[in-house]
This record gives structure tokens, sequence and C-alpha cells, in this order.
């Protein structure tokens, strides 16, 4: 699952005429550099939600094998997002993405399959630690715990890659909500887990992400 529905309010002027997803960094459209992760598992399905400015995204991704939806009237958040699409995705879990990153190092989604344990975890998540970010503020989302437990603190930030079962979605009887809420709900029930990246990661979440995302894929190589 791509997420690629936001606005990218933050990202303007550059989101006045196209979405995002769209932004080149080093020469290619962020979701095209999500996509390349994806090349390794090329028998699962792709589904990228859509809402501003959709039809540009539909048109970029027509003749890639991505099957596309669109949110509307609302956007869904990323939740509400994932959980609208599981008809489509038809596969419990799932690896989402976010597109608005960019990675220097190994592939996410492999570290992801190679790790997962069904047994014991509700969801996987890609955490970085934060002297290996650039263009992100802030101390982190998580604390990563000895036995790879994730708590809510300082340390590491949320990469944008995951593998999550989707069962507690389907408890939210909102339309709209934030992954946020179900995590927290797998915390609490000590089945939320983090990965340590051992490359380097850039946060595409504002202009002048784009520079520091670029000298970054330049310079680093794990």
């Amino acid at each position: 699952m791509l997420f690629a529905a936001g606005f990218g309010t933050r990202m303007r002027p550059l989101t006045d005429d196209r979405p995002k997803p769209l932004i080149e960094v080093a020469g290619r459209p962020l979701i095209d550099h999500a996509l390349a992760l994806a090349e390794d598992f090329r028998s699962l399905r792709v589904v990228a939600n859509l809402h501003y400015k959709a039809e540009m995204l539909e048109t970029h991704l027509a003749d890639r094998d991505v099957v596309t939806i669109r949110e509307a009237p609302n956007i869904l958040e990323t939740g509400g997002g994932l959980k609208n699409a599981l008809p489509i995705l038809d596969a419990n879990p799932v690896f989402t993405l976010n597109p608005d990153v960019v990675w220097a190092g190994p592939n996410p989604l492999s570290l992801l399959a190679n790790a997962w344990e069904p047994a014991r975890m509700d969801a996987l998540l890609i955490c970085v630690p934060t002297g290996r970010t650039v263009g992100h503020e802030g101390s982190g989302d998580f604390t990563l715990l000895p036995d790879h437990q994730l708590q809510r603190g300082p340390g590491f930030v949320y990469g944008g890659a995951q593998i999550i079962r989707t069962d507690l979605l389907n408890d939210v009887s909102e339309s709209a909500f934030s992954l946020n809420q179900v995590w927290d709900q797998m915390r609490d029930r000590q089945r939320l887990f983090g990965l340590c990246y051992s490359g380097h990661w850039g946060d595409v979440g504002n202009v002048g992400g784009i520079a520091l995302a670029e000298k970054m894929l330049e310079t680093q190589r794990v």
C-alpha cells in the first residue's frame, strides 16, 4: 500500500500544480523511488490511494502494475485509507510505504520480510535513529526497547515502511483516522515492534528536504 493521497501542504509552492508524490528527487518522482523498493516483491499487488490532484497520479501510474483507488469526497488519513483499500489489497498482513521519503541503504521491505514474526507481532515498523536522518526535525517518534518492542518516546523516527496486520482496523468506527490509533492499541497488547534501519534516510516533507535528500543519495552508500 502506497499512501499517496496527501495534500503536501508543507511542500508549497511545489504542490500548487502537482501532488507531492510527483515531486522529483535526484531526477525522478518520489513515488517512483517508492515503487523501486517494491520491485523485489513483484508477486504482490500494489495499491496506491489518491485524493489531491488524483488524475495526475493516475496518468503517471497508468502503465505501471499499480491499482489506484480515489478517496472522495474526503481524505481518509493513513488508517482510514488502508482500511478503505483492504478489499483491493486482499491480504493480511500488508506492507505500507510512505512515498515522501528516500532511502540510502538496504531495501526496507526486504528487511521487514526477513524479520517478520507473525506469532508475536501485529506490526513491525522500520525505525531510523535520529542521527541517520536528514530533513527531519524533532527527537523521534519511538523508543526501541531491548526486545525490539516499541514505546512512544525519543530516539527513533518512523521511517514510513512497515508490515502490519489489518485485523484491528475493523474495530475503528470512524472512516478517517490515523494509523497511530491502531499502533497504540498494538503497543498496549505488547505486539508493536520496530526494526532499526542500518542505512540513511531522508524526509522530503518540505521543500528544503529535497536538496538534503539528494546530497544524502550522492554521498551515502551502505
